[in-house]
């Protein structure tokens, strides 16, 4: 029987298993709704204050993301300030995202407070995590600006937080139990199930679990001009192969202990997709497949000492495989699987010498290994060792945090047994000042330096790798302001608005370049980069009548990224590729009795899709108009609630990417059932 056949049985035969388990429970339900029931502030253990984080961040959560016309984390993460994602398409396409213009492997994504890893392309596929079981979705520019970190937060020039759900229980209960089914345009069907276990008054269990199949199959419009704007093509059709069939299981346990807490996760994802080709010159290629197999144990463990001390100690250990075929007649056949496995162990530890001030260190050890079935591959090994030293104050109205970190990374190739060590210090000093008593308005700034190791691909991947280039730079600069404040009683209950100036500058960065051969490429060291932006983001939340609820989020960011490599290249000072000079986003809800709608609003404007800024690359804005209608219903025990959701609301026929449509018009129907 084929492995993937095997692991689908198995994967089908432990959710029999698991709902039998759980019907076998005493039952013991609650009245409450369900955004009641799962809403659970970060288990944080507080000695005073030595947590508190210095800049503000941005964040989506509770209701807010569950009206959003989203499904995984990359959908949520379209609606923040400085975020660029770039979408192939479809259900199964692929999303990354890249912050501030500085690329995707500056960012760092972490699940759960341990950041999620890929050494082969340093890209992480956020389509592939899914938000019914996320309880906030978190975005800091710069790092988190806490103290109290592992080694590797202090390293990035941007970390997306992604806070799942924990279980939290009213007195006298022991069990929730929540269903959601979901189909939509494309032949979508998605079906999730999540059970919160009380085990005792310490100790909880979870585990959730979903699938999702889609034919992936959408109408689109084709269509191109010449350079004299005569129409070249205009074509109408249906993207092929962009089906996905993919499962998840994520099980937790969570206990409590005396100023402390522990958590043990497990989780698996598999999926098998088609991959859409790009449409180029009205021709389409259908043959290329992936399948994926992510899983990883990870868990953590805090406790404080006292009201001064604290320490937290985490691990993980992760196997990743990707089966890539291409079986396109008119080129060279490709079956190839690529193996990872990484184990990683962090301590940290804060001390508060007096109150106000504290003090911090970490470290991280992380060993990665890649292997694969091509022929002569490099077979790479990676340990990465970080340490940092952190100080952060909290005197009267000023907060503010230095830190410094060092990364020391040995690869080596068991190919040939060469070894390559390098070792660098990055500083980093956060600034929040708050001018009035009552900490409404904050004055910020900060300076931090980090860099991004070339991955496995850059350095050893066959014809293209470079075992020699050095890592990318990047030093950021940040002015900011944000007003943030809450009212209990009136119409209007919180306010809030921020503006954010920054300037990157980013060196050595590591592009593919032509050898000389046609078809030979290899990876150089070669760029720099000036970005200079503004970020501007607001909130509001009225009450304008008893049970009437109306929020409001607008995010908006200028961008100029351009390239400063060589003056005489064609493209030099010209904007890089995909980084729009203007983007933005709206969201509006109202919620009355059991009634809510919802409505978001996206814009990315022109923009090119090649370092070059001719008319040839030129890419016309686009936008989006998604719409949401929720009902929701206590029936005894049970809570009912319906969502309708119409997405692309105006049938624009854009492209994220050059040559690969999005859908247009596109509908789904979800029904969620909360015992």
């Amino acid at each position: 029987m084929p492995s993937n056949i095997r692991l689908r049985l198995t994967f089908l035969l432990g959710c029999i298993v698991w709902t039998s388990l759980l019907f076998a429970q005493d039952t013991d339900v609650s009245s409450t709704p369900a955004d009641t029931i799962g809403s659970i502030g970060e288990v944080v253990v507080r000695g005073k204050l030595v947590f508190r984080e210095v800049v503000p961040s941005q964040k989506l959560g509770g209701k807010e993301l569950e009206r959003m016309s989203s499904h995984s984390i990359a959908d949520a993460l379209r609606y923040f300030s400085g975020i660029q994602l770039k979408d192939y398409g479809g259900v199964g396409g692929i999303k990354t995202v890249n912050i501030r213009s500085m690329g995707t492997h500056h960012l760092g994504i972490y699940y759960d407070g341990i950041e999620l890893g890929n050494a082969q392309n340093g890209q992480i596929d956020l389509g592939q995590f899914s938000l019914d079981n996320v309880e906030e979705v978190t975005l800091y520019n710069g790092q988190k600006s806490a103290i109290f970190q592992t080694a590797s937060d202090f390293g990035n020039a941007g970390s997306v937080y992604i806070r799942t759900r924990r279980p939290r229980f009213l007195h006298g209960e022991r069990q929730h139990l929540r269903f959601k089914a979901t189909y939509g345009s494309s032949d979508l069907f998605r079906s999730t199930a999540l059970w919160e276990q009380k085990l005792n008054d310490d100790v909880s269990a979870s585990l959730s679990a979903g699938f999702v199949t889609a034919s992936g199959k959408y109408k689109f419009r084709y269509r191109r001009f010449n350079l004299d704007h005569t129409v070249a093509w205009d074509t109408t059709a249906t993207r092929q192969n962009g089906d996905i069939h993919a499962e998840r299981v994520e099980a937790n346990l969570h206990g409590v202990i005396d100023q402390g807490y522990w958590h043990v996760k497990g989780y698996l994802y598999n999926s098998a997709r088609g991959i859409p080709g790009a449409i180029v010159n009205n021709v389409w290629r259908r043959g290329e497949r992936q399948g994926d197999l992510n899983t990883f144990v990870q868990g953590a463990w805090q406790k404080s000492f006292g009201d001064r001390y604290s320490t937290r100690v985490m691990g993980k250990w992760a196997y990743y495989r990707t089966h890539y075929e291409n079986n396109d007649p008119t080129l060279l056949p490709v079956d190839n699987k690529y193996y990872q496995q990484e184990f990683y162990l962090t301590t940290s530890h804060v001390y508060e010498v007096m109150r106000g001030w504290s003090v911090s260190m970490s470290y991280d050890a992380r060993y990665n290994k890649l292997n694969a079935t091509t022929y002569r591959f490099a077979r790479p090994t990676r340990w990465s060792h970080l340490v940092s030293l952190a100080t952060g104050i909290d005197f009267w109205r000023v907060k503010a945090q230095a830190s410094i970190l060092y990364s020391f990374i040995h690869d080596r190739t068991r190919l040939d047994n060469s070894t390559n060590d390098r070792g660098r210090f990055t500083p980093a000093l956060f600034v929040n000042v708050f001018p009035f008593s009552d900490h409404a308005l904050s004055l910020r700034a900060y300076v931090k330096e980090s860099f991004r190791m070339p991955t496995f691909n850059d350095l050893y991947y066959t014809d293209l790798g470079n075992a020699s280039l050095r890592p990318e730079r990047a030093t950021q600069y940040d002015i900011g302001m944000m007003y943030d404040k809450s009212w209990q009683r009136g119409a209007l209950r919180q306010l809030s608005f921020q503006i954010d100036g920054y300037y990157n500058h980013v060196t050595d960065k590591i592009v593919a370049y032509p050898k000389g051969q046609q078809f030979r490429w290899t990876m150089l060291n070669m760029g720099k980069v000036k970005i200079h932006g503004i970020d501007v983001g607001a909130s509001a939340t009225l009450a304008p009548l008893p049970q009437l609820l109306v929020t409001g989020r607008v995010q908006y960011t200028y961008q100029d990224a351009r390239d400063v490599t060589d003056p005489d290249t064609p493209y030099y000072k010209d904007q890089l590729p995909y980084i729009p000079w203007h983007s933005g986003s709206l969201i509006l809800g109202a919620t009355w009795k059991g009634w809510g709608v919802n409505y978001s609003f996206i814009y990315a404007g022109e923009r090119y899709n090649e370092p070059e800024n001719i008319i040839y690359n030129h890419m016309e804005p686009w936008y989006t108009n998604d719409l949401g209608l929720t009902y929701e219903r206590q029936m005894g025990k049970m809570h009912w609630k319906a969502t309708l959701e119409v997405n692309n609301l105006l049938s624009q026929d854009y492209d994220v990417i050059v040559n690969y449509p999005m859908p247009k018009r596109n509908y789904a129907l979800s029904l969620e059932l909360t015992l």
